[in-house]
């Protein structure tokens, strides 16, 4: 199965991209995790913000390959635990689609990305900045995946 993280907004501090690299190498090949870096619409002086976030909502779109499952992450969505987490990546792999998470960008997905998602995820009540919920991501996914496969590293 791969994992493909498609996320609103490009030039990350280099401790983000380490960061969530460091647990991308530990993944092994049949439970992957890919970056796909979504370009940040314009937020300038006088940019319009509902214009923005549709041009990125349709750069989303066009990035997720079909057949994939789709799951957006959104305030709205579900909270799973760890545990919960590990049980939704099984019925992932069994399923034999790859996984599309979507994370928008400051002004969060456009509705037509949450409207295609099969499952909405919510990682947090708390609001988090996006550089680091890449890596956060990352790590409950390799956390996940050693759940499943009996490894210490999530006690």
């Amino acid at each position: 199965m791969k994992i493909r993280l498609i996320a609103v907004g490009t030039k990350m501090p280099g401790w983000v991209t380490e960061g969530f690299n460091e647990y991308v190498k530990r993944l092994p090949h049949e439970f992957s995790l890919e970056l796909v870096e979504i370009s940040l619409g314009h937020r300038g002086k006088g940019a319009d913000l509902a214009r923005a976030k549709r041009q990125e909502g349709e750069q989303v779109l066009a990035a997720i390959p079909k057949g994939d499952r789709v799951v957006a992450l959104e305030v709205g969505g579900k909270n799973w635990s760890t545990e919960q987490l590990a049980e939704q990546a099984e019925q992932w792999q069994m399923s034999g689609q790859n996984i599309c998470l979507l994370v928008g960008g400051p002004d969060g997905l456009s509705p037509e990305c949450v409207a295609i998602a099969d499952q909405k995820w919510s990682l947090s009540g708390l609001t988090l900045p996006h550089p680091l919920v890449r890596i956060l991501l990352a790590e409950q996914l390799y956390r996940a995946w050693s759940i499943l496969q009996g490894h210490p590293y999530h006690k």
